[in-house]
Formats: structure tokens, sequence, C-alpha cells
């Protein structure tokens, strides 16, 4: 089981495997030939009301968490392929947002890997 995450803005490496970004919209300024992205998977980013209501704000942090992984929980559909892609293959989570440790990709990959964890190999 492979998963990392990554500010869709650095720049692309093998070692990312398939990278796939998992943001509602498109990221500011970057044009999608200089993206290197496998996959967008739109569905997989919290709703638009949970995302304004957290703002990027660090004090919101557990409570965002705790709702996109109640969104989440609805969502088997979209995530289910990417975890098992998980366990043979490296994949790379890409976000836009500017705050490293407070975003939806780093909660999806702690999400994914519990579920992984939990219900082990395929």
């Amino acid at each position: 089981m492979s998963i990392s995450v990554k500010r869709v803005y650095e720049p692309a490496a093998k070692s990312d495997g398939q990278r796939v970004l998992v943001d509602r919209l498109w990221p500011r300024g970057m044009k999608k030939e200089d993206a290197a992205i496998d996959l967008w998977i739109k569905d997989l980013a919290p709703s638009t009301e949970l995302r304004q209501w957290f703002g990027h704000d660090p004090a919101r942090w557990e409570g965002f968490r705790h709702r996109y992984a109640s969104e989440l929980d609805e969502l088997t559909e979209h995530w289910r392929t990417l975890a098992e892609q998980a366990e043979r293959h490296h994949i790379t989570l890409l976000f836009g947002a500017r705050d490293e440790e407070h975003n939806n990709a780093v909660v999806l990959k702690s999400y994914l890997e519990t579920w992984l964890k939990k219900h082990g190999p395929g």
C-alpha cells in the first residue's frame, strides 16, 4: 500500500506513480497540459458546503476531518477503485490548497489507508 499527498503545483516525479487530482475545482493558474494529472476525481472532493464552511481554517480542522469522512462513507463507488489501485501501485493524491497539512487530500489519504488496513488486500 502506497499513497502520498502532494501539491499539484509541485513538479511531477516518476516516484509519484498515478497522479490523482482530488479537488472539485481546477487549480488556479494551472494549464491542463502542465499538470501531469492521470485522473481527476471531482466527486471525491468535499461538498461545496463543507469546503466553504472549512475555509482552510485550522481551527475547524477536526470538524472538517470528521465531516469529510462522513461524506466519504457515502462515496464508496468513487474511492473504492482508487483504494484497490493503491494496494498494487503507488498513487499520489494531488490538491491545490496552500496549506499542506490541513486539506482534503490529507484526510482522504488517512481514510483510504485506514480502510485498506481494516479490509486487507482485495
